[in-house]
């Protein structure tokens, strides 16, 4: 077994707690991350871990070698990079995490470029709303829209998206369009639950006043594309990213309402484990993600 693939899957095992989770991360079967665990022991002499029927525990031996050789595999990762010259191509494989919404409409249609720019790279796309342990699923570079609090964490901020009040053409039709606070507050309207301001939405007046409006709201989505959805179907004013509205605003489907009054902003970031040394290809597709957003704010 070569030594680089052994220190790999003890890290591996370390991060993610488990001999599955960790065969998941490197493509190896659970029995072979069992094998090369048990061939390190061996050429160590000391017991990593403790194993039971049911769980691991990393054992005292083995949190001194997981913080021994963590540095070994930054430090050799680097040397590959620099060895291979400043103009390197990303290859290898990518696992991304991404919201829902943002992969599927903003993401997903860059594969085929970003692949054809890279051709010794391949993509895991994961696409979740909730967050998730990058360590523990094994993803290199999670995109985040929103905030960051996680200091364990890398965080990039490739740019920001405004969020907008906006309504279908037929419901400013039917229902006429709001020019105030006051007004707004009568109109039906459709709740993100991800946001945690929930019904008092922050507004900020054109002559910066800073105002909540308690706004009616019969239904709310945890996801922005669907809130969109309903918003199309004439349920009401939503207060929307406005990445997320751009095109529909642009053919006439959904229009802006309140325009000169301004609210938050959501910020796009790529996230990744704190590491001294980060990957090519984690590079790579962060400086794809700048070329691709920073310039459409």
């Amino acid at each position: 077994m070569d030594t680089i693939i052994g220190i790999k899957t003890i890290i591996a095992v370390v991060e993610t707690g488990s001999f599955t989770a960790a065969g998941d991360r490197l493509g190896l079967s659970k029995a072979l991350v069992s094998k090369y665990v048990g061939i390190v022991e061996q050429d160590l002499g000391v017991r990593l871990f403790n194993r039971s029927t049911r769980r691991i525990s990393i054992t005292e031996a083995g949190q001194s070698y997981y913080a021994s050789v963590v540095p070994v595999i930054e430090s050799y990762s680097e040397m590959l990079d620099n060895l291979s010259g400043q103009t390197a191509l990303a290859s290898g494989k990518l696992r991304v995490s991404a919201p829902v919404s943002f992969g599927e409409s903003n993401l997903a249609p860059l594969m085929p470029e970003l692949l054809s720019r890279y051709p010794d790279l391949s993509i895991d796309l994961v696409l979740s709303d909730k967050t998730i342990d990058l360590l523990e699923e094994g993803v290199d570079l999670a995109i985040r829209i929103g905030s960051v609090s996680d200091s364990n964490l890398i965080a990039r901020q490739i740019t920001s998206y405004p969020l907008i009040l906006c309504a279908s053409a037929d419901y400013i039709q039917r229902f006429g369009a709001p020019i105030s606070v006051g007004e707004l507050e009568q109109h039906a309207t459709v709740i993100d639950s991800n946001f945690k301001i929930g019904r008092h939405w922050p507004l900020v007046s054109p002559s910066g006043e800073a105002l909540t409006a308690s706004v009616n709201s019969r239904v709310s989505v945890n996801n922005p594309q669907a809130v969109k959805e309903v918003v199309v179907a004439g349920g009401g004013i939503g207060l929307i990213p406005e990445i997320v509205v751009r095109d529909d605003i642009t053919s006439g489907k959904l229009v802006q309402v309140m325009g000169d009054y301004k609210t938050f902003e959501f910020g796009l970031f790529a996230i990744y484990p704190h590491r001294k040394f980060v990957a090519q290809k984690v590079t790579s597709f962060i400086e794809f993600l700048f070329e691709k957003f920073a310039a459409k704010k």
